[in-house]
């Protein structure tokens, strides 16, 4: 991987063709300590927020030595790219080839569930294991959250006890509960909230969990969405944990993707053309650009001037929407970007903070989606861990939203001692 100082390094020196991915390995290893140093359990990296290489092999070099996995190909990552780290998988619904493969090939011992058909499953495929950390996904209220993750996994709090009662006799070893507040979680108390909820259910069941487990959801900064700080959520979870009916040896752990990720990587597209308002980019919503176009969310921006004039574009800003380069008209990302009214054909917008189920997310529609990726020395776009970081041109305009603030954390709370 090539590194270059700043973007504007690369424009100057070769003006790309494709889309380049500009790597931040700093962010990932600021996050990585922050989440280390802040959250008094254990940490889980979610791969799936960004399965690159690259990340996996940052974050175990920084001390997270777990991973929440997905997939048998996830698992097969982690595996090659951090060999010995612990790894949890979470998904509630499995293949039971990629059970088998998980807990006999890779020693994979956590499973998560949210049916007894699950659970039976996972038994049936590590032939009736003793030895297996089983974890019952409860459902819980995503209110607060920007993207829901409610429908989909979860056992109703009504049908709690009796699975948490079946997973307690089926195995040796550890029996938890995990929930998801869903993604990009704006409300730090909706973690306390779920927890209270999850601890009804034990209660019910009369069994203690080994394992509270409070899932991802951590936020990054954005346009428009600037999450408290957090340390707010550290000590939410803190002040659930310990009113929630748990012993001593409970474990208390955590699925943090988006929090660790966004803000290592941007992605430096090339305008192909400009009508009136719009641009016409080398990147879009089949590529890295899929919440910037589903769920319009208005990522931050800065422009280059391409050619023999390279320099970074200032001046008067005004609104622009993007399209991407397929054929789709559902390739199409709202915003709005703000950036300097003269930009136009061969220019290159910088999006921030697509760290996160940016990459991810590529397909190859169209014959495009491939990106190039090089490394950067410069500060993200804006920080949740008090990273030094660039300034962002303000318009002059109460509509500018993809301009951003920026938060501090305020200190880690006092720090309980990890149970394992």
């Amino acid at each position: 991987m090539r590194t270059y100082q700043t973007p504007l390094d690369l424009v100057r020196e070769r003006s790309p063709e494709r889309p380049v991915a500009l790597v931040r390995r700093d962010a990932v290893a600021v996050s990585a300590r922050w989440f280390q140093t802040n959250f008094k359990g254990d940490v889980l990296y979610a791969v799936k927020a960004n399965p690159s290489p690259w990340v996996i092999e940052t974050l175990a070099q920084n001390g997270v030595s777990g991973f929440d996995v997905a997939s048998l190909n996830e698992v097969e990552l982690v595996a090659k790219h951090a060999p010995g780290s612990r790894m949890a998988f979470m998904h509630p619904v499995k293949s039971r080839a990629a059970i088998s493969a998980a807990y006999f090939d890779h020693g994979v011992k956590t499973f998560s569930f949210d049916t007894h058909e699950e659970l039976e499953k996972i038994l049936d495929a590590t032939g009736q294991a003793k030895d297996l950390n089983l974890i019952v996904r409860m459902g819980v209220s995503a209110e607060g959250a920007a993207y829901s993750l409610s429908g989909k996994f979860g056992v109703e709090s009504h049908q709690a006890p009796d699975l948490m009662l079946a997973a307690r006799r089926s195995t040796q070893e550890l029996m938890g509960v995990s929930f998801h507040v869903g993604s990009q979680c704006m409300r730090p108390t909706a973690f306390q909230a779920a927890m209270a909820q999850t601890g009804r259910a034990l209660v019910r069941a009369g069994v203690f969990a080994d394992v509270i487990d409070v899932g991802g959801g951590f936020p990054s900064i954005y346009p428009g969405m600037i999450p408290p700080d957090m340390a707010d959520y550290i000590a939410a979870i803190d002040r659930g944990f310990n009113e929630m009916p748990v012993s001593e040896t409970t474990e208390l752990w955590c699925e943090p993707g988006r929090a660790l990720v966004a803000e290592s990587t941007s992605l430096m597209t090339r305008v192909e053309l400009r009508k009136g308002n719009a641009l016409y980019l080398n990147d879009g919503a089949y590529g890295s650009l899929f919440d910037a176009a589903h769920a319009k969310w208005p990522f931050p921006v800065k422009s280059y001037r391409g050619g023999g004039e390279a320099r970074e574009l200032d001046g008067a800003l005004r609104p622009f929407e993007f399209y991407g380069p397929t054929c789709d008209s559902i390739d199409h990302m709202p915003g709005p970007f703000w950036l300097p009214e003269d930009i136009r054909e061969g220019d290159f917008v910088e999006i921030g903070m697509l760290g996160a189920y940016g990459v991810a997310m590529q397909t190859r529609f169209n014959g495009f989606g491939a990106v190039e990726e090089v490394e950067v020395g410069d500060a993200p776009m804006a920080s949740m861990f008090g990273l030094a970081r660039r300034s962002i041109p303000m318009p002059r305009t109460a509509e500018a939203t993809n301009v951003v603030r920026l938060s501090r954390p305020k200190g880690k709370a006092g720090q309980r001692k990890r149970r394992r």
